[in-house]
């Protein structure tokens, strides 16, 4: 990966979450934290990956993410020196799931070897 994409990457983590935490109105997309952002080479499509803090309303957030990418993307227009800006794909982010799940196992392991 080239640094001009590493550092359109970062910076779209930075102006999204600040979008997101200030400008949106919905107040479904209050509690999401953008972790990761992979942009094509050609910059035409970004996906952007995120996760939120009540899991129970991971449907209707997915769903505001999605309407609110155009005020995003506009947004983004303004805040970022690049020619073309992306269009956006929000994906929620599963590893911090999956993470927390590996952790309970590995906790549930080393409480067996305590007990015996």
């Amino acid at each position: 990966m080239s640094i001009k994409l590493d550092r359109i990457e970062s910076n779209m983590i930075k102006e999204i979450s600040y979008i997101l935490a200030n400008e949106v109105k919905d107040k479904d997309i209050k509690f999401v934290t953008v972790t990761d952002c992979r942009v094509t080479s050609d910059l035409s499509y970004a996906k952007v990956y995120y996760t939120v803090l009540n899991m129970d309303k991971k449907i209707e957030t997915a769903k505001a993410l999605k309407n609110a990418s155009g005020f995003i993307r506009k947004e983004l227009m303004d805040r970022m020196d690049i020619r073309y800006t992306p269009e956006l794909e929000f994906v929620f982010d599963e590893s911090i799931e999956y993470g927390k799940k590996i952790e309970n196992i590995i906790e549930e392991i080393h409480s067996k070897d305590v007990e015996k």
